[in-house]
């Protein structure tokens, strides 16, 4: 597919022909039925919109951050990430309806946090 570099929560994928755009990671998981990871991730052009469209590979991690996206091969693989994806709405949304204690927030990033240390 073309070559990628990850960087934080963003990737930077780079065409055939050189050209570089830049897109924000929604999440990445692995599949032991497949045996692959996959990332799914959509444009950075896309932030803000009301509705993005999503994007999905499996990938290859190689040195330095740098690693080949692979396309979707199959319906099979396809249903998979949908429901995988599927999970990961429902988890946010769980996630935005409880209320944060703190403690078991260390990786939340659905609210901001104040100290209240004195």
């Amino acid at each position: 597919m073309s070559e990628s570099k990850i960087t934080d929560r963003q990737m930077i994928l780079t065409d055939e022909e050189g050209k570089e755009q830049v897109f924000t990671i929604l999440f990445t998981f692995h599949s032991d039925a497949f045996d692959k990871d996959y990332v799914i991730f959509y444009s950075t052009d896309q932030e803000g919109d009301e509705e993005i469209e999503l994007n999905a590979a499996s990938y290859i991690e190689g040195p330095n951050g740098i690693g080949e996206l692979e396309s979707i091969e199959t319906d099979e693989e396809w249903e998979m990430i949908e429901n995988a994806l599927d999970h990961y709405v429902e988890e946010y949304e769980d996630d935005e309806e409880e209320e944060c204690d703190d403690e078991d927030c260390e990786h939340c990033c659905h609210h901001d946090h104040e100290d209240d240390e004195e």
